[in-house]
């Protein structure tokens, strides 16, 4: 792809830009950055500007589907790139009077390859609807090996936090929302034994039994009297989390100031231990997902 499709795509996305913010130009302070997910094809790039065409879909709260350039929050991701790769990432910019600003890229995912004969330094596997779970091992909050092989029989709904993580709507929104799956689904008593919760931490050097204890009884409301009965916390090996990471298709990278750049995956898994439904963004609802344990469970 030439440097005239970066020129039409860079026009395309102020005009995008302008229209959805309007032309308002009084000087006020920029915003915070804001973060959205986003998937897209990638439909062009060029190592010189560190800027990618990509044919996103539609990201809710923001805008609509389209394709236009957004610069790489790291410049060497472009090296794994590749014109028809399907991509996960995060969006990041901050806004004044103008609109958008800075908007680029960080925890680029490749999720379906355009080069069959490229071999990226991670493959991640997509998880889908009758994927079996492998039996993984974690150690949870109270220093207990637990496997997720152990919750077959229940309906388990599993999703990947770190405790340090500083952005509301990433991991504390995940934790948020297992809060409220959590004590709707106490309501009833039949469906409450038949499921299970789990959160996995992907920073097991940090997030030991002890830190999430503390975190679980936070979110869980209970502090000293959780007994973390129906909602676990746990972290894995280091070695295993890779293969975690891989089969549940999480990106996580080293960010700053003992930050991690990462992308998200909730899932919910069926009694025998199969996929029922993945959610790789922050987009879904709790009233989802429990549609989903509800179906699940019978």
């Amino acid at each position: 792809m030439g440097v005239e499709v970066f020129v039409r795509l860079r026009v395309l996305g102020l005009v995008i830009v302008l229209a959805v913010v309007g032309c308002h130009r009084a000087p006020v302070t920029k915003s915070a950055t804001s973060h959205y997910a986003v998937r897209g094809v990638v439909v062009a790039t060029d190592a010189a500007s560190g800027e990618i065409g990509l044919n996103a879909e539609a990201i809710p709260g923001f805008m609509e589907a389209m394709t236009m350039s957004y610069k790489l929050a790291d410049p060497t991701v472009m090296s794994e790139l590749h014109v028809g790769d399907k991509i996960t990432a995060t969006l990041l910019f901050e806004t004044d009077s103008a609109g958008p600003i800075n908007m680029r890229l960080t925890d680029v995912v490749v999720i379906a390859q355009a080069r069959p004969d490229y071999v990226p330094k991670v493959q991640y596997h997509v998880p889908a609807a009758g994927d079996s779970v492998p039996d993984f091992t974690l150690l949870n909050q109270s220093g207990k090996k637990i496997r997720l092989g152990q919750f077959k029989g229940k309906v388990l709904v599993m999703t990947f936090v770190y405790t340090r993580c500083p952005l509301a709507d990433y991991c504390p929104r995940m934790s948020r929302n297992f809060a409220v799956i959590d004590k709707d689904l106490s309501g009833d008593k039949k469906l409450y034994a038949e499921t299970h919760l789990l959160s996995v931490s992907f920073d097991p050097e940090y997030d030991t039994p002890k830190v999430l204890k503390s975190y679980g009884e936070a979110y869980t409301g209970e502090y000293s009297k959780a007994t973390f009965g129906h909602w676990e916390f746990a972290a894995p090996e280091a070695a295993e989390m890779t293969k975690m990471e891989e089969f549940f298709s999480l990106g996580v990278t080293p960010g700053e100031n003992g930050t991690l750049q990462h992308s998200l995956s909730t899932l919910v898994i069926g009694k025998d231990g199969r996929v029922v439904a993945f959610y790789p963004t922050n987009e879904w609802t709790t009233a989802e997902v429990e549609e989903q344990i509800r179906k699940a469970a019978v």
